[in-house]
């Protein structure tokens, strides 16, 4: 009996060290790593899919050049129309069908929103959100999460003293998309203007589902303001350049960066338009040229014409999806062959001083276990009627 009994026990041990070991991460292979993301490629704000896009061709181009540390990217995206019950499902699809190692650069506040939760308690690193909801980015809450986008709290305080230094009696017309993304701007200005907010500010918050926000515009002019933050999307932003041009209202005029591409926004509204716009940026424009001999940029349009051909590269979302693809990049080559969930995060917390080619000049990458965003700087720029033309330094929340 106990000779029967070794021999089954030495044949179970022979089966085991003959299969194939399952790796301990899912999603991690000899050849792959998988990964997911969801994009807006339809719905209201289906311009900021290039995103989405962007990141996919430089996937390809790493992929091209033997993947990283001898493992292809094997990056996995779905549609979720910028609606939050689509982002739940596809988000569980990515992490319970197609076993993700990790999601990487999901793009709209309305998904993150309503899937962060989840996707923690799924025990997911969740990276590099394109979303600068400050929530996002608290390490206690959401441990598994970093952000890709700068904070709308910091971009907000930046406006909020431009336009304190620049027009000091202004009263100031908010239009901003009624989620946390319009909030986080809101609150911005609340915590710099302080007691004066009630009596300078006037808010009009809209729904993305909204077919136009045209008749906002027209209250929000006879409010007397002089000065303008526009805090949503490329579509809404373009109608709501269009439509103060058109009824002759000419405030400061200022658009949240995810609204500052020439090619989603300013075309559409009008070059002429939306001249005197003012944006705080953290890229390059590809189509301007005083980059014409920058080496980062002629880089890009070498990218650019390989992997994305016939895409307009005047479209700032496909530059910021390349530099998301640069980012992962990083991650996962500081990951070496530890490729665990902790690794993973750990490594994504721990970006020292990275500078991409497309970046404006100043403007670096840190994250650390105090920092859960990529991008902690800015920088202010003003649309001409041709180009941006920066103006001041580099700036950040706490710049006076």
């Amino acid at each position: 009996m106990l000779l029967r009994t070794f021999a089954v026990s030495v044949a179970m041990l022979a089966t085991v060290a003959a299969a194939p070991v399952r790796a301990e991460t899912p999603g991690i292979s000899e050849p792959e790593i998988k990964v997911g993301a969801t994009f807006p490629f339809s719905g209201p704000a289906s311009p900021l899919s290039n995103t989405g896009k962007g990141l996919i061709a430089y996937v390809h181009s790493v992929n091209d050049r033997g993947g990283v540390n001898g493992r292809k990217i094997n990056l996995i995206t779905y549609d979720d129309a910028y609606s939050p019950p689509k982002a739940v499902e596809q988000t569980r699809k990515l992490i319970e069908s197609d076993e993700v190692a990790f999601l990487f650069s999901p793009l709209g506040t309305p998904g993150i929103g309503a899937t962060i939760k989840y996707v923690t308690a799924k025990k997911v690193p969740h990276l590099f959100v394109v979303s600068g909801v400050t929530k996002f980015a608290n390490f206690n809450e959401f441990p598994l999460t970093t952000t890709g986008l700068p904070s709308y709290s910091t971009e907000g305080k930046i406006y909020a003293r431009y336009i304190a230094q620049t027009a000091p009696d202004a009263k100031i017309a908010i239009l901003y998309q009624n989620d946390d993304l319009g909030r986080d701007f809101v609150a911005a200005f609340k915590d710099v203007l302080k007691g004066e907010f009630d009596k300078k500010v006037v808010t009009s918050p809209y729904e993305v589902t909204e077919p136009t926000i045209e008749s906002r515009v027209v209250t929000l002019k006879a409010s007397g303001a002089q000065a303008f933050l526009i805090a949503g999307t490329p579509k809404f932003a373009a109608q709501a350049i269009k439509k103060a041009s058109e009824i002759g209202w000419t405030p400061l005029t200022i658009v949240n960066y995810v609204s500052s591409s020439v090619s989603a926004t300013i075309v559409p509204a009008g070059v002429d338009k939306a001249v005197g716009v003012v944006v705080a940026t953290i890229t390059k424009d590809p189509n301007d040229k005083k980059w014409a001999d920058d080496p980062g940029m002629k880089w890009y349009r070498a990218h650019f014409e390989k992997y994305l051909p016939g895409a307009d590269i005047g479209d700032n979302n496909y530059l910021f999806g390349t530099q998301q693809g640069q980012i992962l990049e990083q991650v996962l080559k500081q990951c070496g062959d530890d490729l665990s969930r902790e690794n993973i995060v750990k490594q994504a917390r721990n970006i020292k001083g990275l500078v991409l080619p497309t970046l404006m000049p100043g403007i670096t990458i840190n994250t650390g276990p105090d920092n859960s965003m990529a991008y902690t700087q800015l920088q202010l720029q003003r649309w001409t009627g041709s180009s941006w033309e920066q103006f001041g330094g580099v700036l950040s929340a706490d710049t006076n």
